[in-house]
Parts: C-alpha cells; structure tokens; sequence
C-alpha cells in the first residue's frame, strides 16, 4: 500500500496516523500475523522510536462514572499527544473491537484513534474518531 493511500488530509492529524500506520505496515511486514498483542506492541515501539515519533506506552487513563472513579484503562500507546493506539492480534476485528477503541477516546477525551489488528495475514487498521454528541452511543435502537 502507497503512503498517499493511508493519508487523508480530511481527517485530523492524517499525516500522523499514516506515519503510525505505516509503522505497524513494517511491523506486520517483518514479523507477519501469529504473535501475541505484546509482541506486536513492542516492536511497534521500537520502529515508532526509530521514526521519530514520541508516545507512551501503556498509557493509564482513570475512568469515571457520574464523578466517581471506578477503575483504570490501559491503552497501548498514546502518539505525540493527540492519537491513541489501539493494538489487535485477532483473526478479523469486530464491532466490539472498534466499540472499545471508541470508549476508550471518549475515556481520555481525544478526537483521532487508530485500532491496528496484526492477527491477519494483511495488516488491518482503522482510523478511529470520537462521535459527535448528537449520536446516541446506544446503537442497539438501530439493530
């Protein structure tokens, strides 16, 4: 896949997200799909250092319900303060795969998330964005 393909400038923060997946493409390209989530992840750390991209990783984020703390998250990386990362190791990503990723925006009041399976044999990736506040997050009055 070309790099003018992953990036859309119509998206925010395109460039970004395109240089992540293109990232994970070299990943996924050397190590191919079979390893577990960690294995990915750390090797995605290691290639996003050497592109000079800064992040953290296994960012911890506190959760609330109605003010009240009720638990912790961990996603898998946080990018250059604006993208969070959201790895896969699965056969083929689901809606409950990308429900995730998108509470997890919601959790740490970002905008742009990337959902990267590498369980497949092509590296799946799926920009990820926060929805606007008019949509209902309850989807089931749709199903």
């Amino acid at each position: 896949m070309m790099m003018n393909n992953i990036v859309n400038e119509k998206y925010k923060f395109s460039g970004l997200t395109g240089k992540i997946i293109g990232c994970a493409m070299e990943v996924h390209r050397i190590l191919g799909n079979g390893f577990q989530e960690v294995i990915y992840q750390r090797a995605l750390a290691i290639e996003m250092t050497r592109q000079n991209l800064s992040f953290s990783r296994e960012h911890v984020m506190q959760i609330f319900y109605k003010g009240e703390a009720i638990g912790t998250r961990r996603v898998d990386f946080f990018v250059e303060g604006n993208i969070m990362v959201k790895i896969k190791a699965v056969v083929q990503l689901e809606d409950v795969h990308l429900a995730q990723a998108i509470n997890y925006l919601e959790a740490y009041g970002l905008e742009i998330g990337l959902l990267i399976n590498f369980g497949n044999t092509s590296l799946q990736f799926k920009r990820v964005m926060k929805p606007k506040k008019s949509q209902s997050i309850n989807k089931s009055e749709k199903s």
